[in-house]
Protein backbone atom coordinates (compact mmCIF):
# COMPACT_ATOMS: atom_id res chain seq x y z
CA UNK A 1 0.00 0.00 0.00
CA UNK A 2 2.95 2.15 0.94
CA UNK A 3 5.39 1.20 -1.68
CA UNK A 4 6.52 3.51 -4.28
CA UNK A 5 5.25 6.47 -1.96
CA UNK A 6 8.53 8.25 -0.83
CA UNK A 7 9.32 6.21 2.31
CA UNK A 8 13.43 5.62 2.11
CA UNK A 9 13.15 4.41 -1.32
CA UNK A 10 10.53 1.43 -1.17
CA UNK A 11 11.03 0.88 2.82
CA UNK A 12 7.53 0.03 4.25
CA UNK A 13 5.64 0.95 7.11
CA UNK A 14 6.62 -2.01 9.10
CA UNK A 15 10.38 -1.02 8.85
CA UNK A 16 10.07 2.50 9.49
CA UNK A 17 8.60 1.65 12.94
CA UNK A 18 10.99 -0.40 13.85
CA UNK A 19 13.81 2.02 13.16
CA UNK A 20 11.68 4.33 15.27
CA UNK A 21 11.36 2.03 18.00
CA UNK A 22 15.36 1.41 18.16
CA UNK A 23 15.76 4.98 17.77
CA UNK A 24 13.69 5.41 20.68
CA UNK A 25 15.41 2.25 22.58
CA UNK A 26 18.65 3.86 22.23
CA UNK A 27 18.10 7.18 23.21
CA UNK A 28 16.24 5.59 26.36
CA UNK A 29 19.69 4.11 26.75
CA UNK A 30 21.50 7.32 26.49
CA UNK A 31 19.06 9.09 28.93
CA UNK A 32 19.53 6.06 31.88
CA UNK A 33 23.72 6.24 31.66
CA UNK A 34 23.46 10.32 31.58
CA UNK A 35 21.26 10.02 34.81
CA UNK A 36 23.14 7.34 36.26
CA UNK A 37 26.55 9.74 35.60
CA UNK A 38 24.67 12.15 37.05
CA UNK A 39 23.73 10.46 40.15
CA UNK A 40 27.10 9.51 41.21
CA UNK A 41 28.81 12.87 39.85
CA UNK A 42 30.41 15.60 42.99
CA UNK A 43 30.93 19.32 41.50
CA UNK A 44 32.20 21.56 43.79
CA UNK A 45 31.56 25.53 43.87
CA UNK A 46 33.60 27.96 45.50
CA UNK A 47 33.55 31.73 47.03
CA UNK A 48 35.98 34.35 49.06
CA UNK A 49 38.93 32.63 46.65
CA UNK A 50 38.16 29.33 48.09
CA UNK A 51 37.10 30.26 51.57
CA UNK A 52 33.87 28.52 50.95
CA UNK A 53 33.18 25.94 49.21
CA UNK A 54 30.01 24.04 48.72
CA UNK A 55 29.93 20.60 47.15
CA UNK A 56 26.79 18.94 45.33
CA UNK A 57 25.44 16.25 42.87
CA UNK A 58 24.73 16.32 39.35
CA UNK A 59 21.45 16.25 40.77
CA UNK A 60 22.41 18.80 42.79
CA UNK A 61 21.74 18.07 46.06
CA UNK A 62 24.06 19.92 48.46
CA UNK A 63 26.25 17.41 50.25
CA UNK A 64 28.56 19.80 52.25
CA UNK A 65 29.38 23.14 53.09
CA UNK A 66 33.18 24.13 54.10
CA UNK A 67 34.44 27.36 55.71
CA UNK A 68 37.56 28.49 56.32
CA UNK A 69 37.43 29.73 60.16
CA UNK A 70 39.50 33.18 59.11
CA UNK A 71 36.57 33.88 56.93
CA UNK A 72 34.31 33.95 60.15
CA UNK A 73 34.05 37.50 61.21
CA UNK A 74 31.08 37.37 63.89
CA UNK A 75 30.83 41.32 63.10
CA UNK A 76 30.08 40.90 59.33
CA UNK A 77 27.83 37.48 59.59
CA UNK A 78 25.81 39.46 56.29
CA UNK A 79 29.33 38.52 54.09
CA UNK A 80 29.57 34.70 55.58
CA UNK A 81 25.89 34.79 54.18
CA UNK A 82 26.73 36.23 50.78
CA UNK A 83 29.92 33.91 50.61
CA UNK A 84 27.95 30.83 51.48
CA UNK A 85 24.99 32.20 49.00
CA UNK A 86 27.55 32.58 46.26
CA UNK A 87 29.19 29.46 46.91
CA UNK A 88 25.33 27.50 46.39
CA UNK A 89 24.98 29.64 43.15
CA UNK A 90 28.57 28.27 41.70
CA UNK A 91 27.99 24.91 42.60
CA UNK A 92 24.47 24.64 41.16
CA UNK A 93 25.88 26.38 37.63
CA UNK A 94 28.63 23.66 37.93
CA UNK A 95 26.01 20.70 37.99
CA UNK A 96 24.18 22.73 35.26
CA UNK A 97 26.70 22.34 33.01
CA UNK A 98 27.73 18.90 33.67
CA UNK A 99 23.50 18.20 33.04
CA UNK A 100 23.71 19.72 29.76
CA UNK A 101 27.62 17.87 28.91
CA UNK A 102 26.09 14.68 29.63
CA UNK A 103 22.75 15.09 28.02
CA UNK A 104 24.15 16.67 24.70
CA UNK A 105 21.75 16.55 21.77
CA UNK A 106 19.09 14.38 23.35
CA UNK A 107 15.61 16.05 22.91
CA UNK A 108 14.10 18.18 25.78
CA UNK A 109 11.10 16.21 27.33
CA UNK A 110 11.90 13.07 27.21
CA UNK A 111 11.62 12.44 30.72
CA UNK A 112 15.15 13.21 31.73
Amino acid sequence: MYKGMGFGGGMNMQQLMKQAQKMQQDMQEKMEKAQEELENSVVTGTSGGGMVEVTCTGLKQITEINIKPEIVDPDDIEMLQDLIIAGVNDALAKADELEKSLKGDMPAGLGF
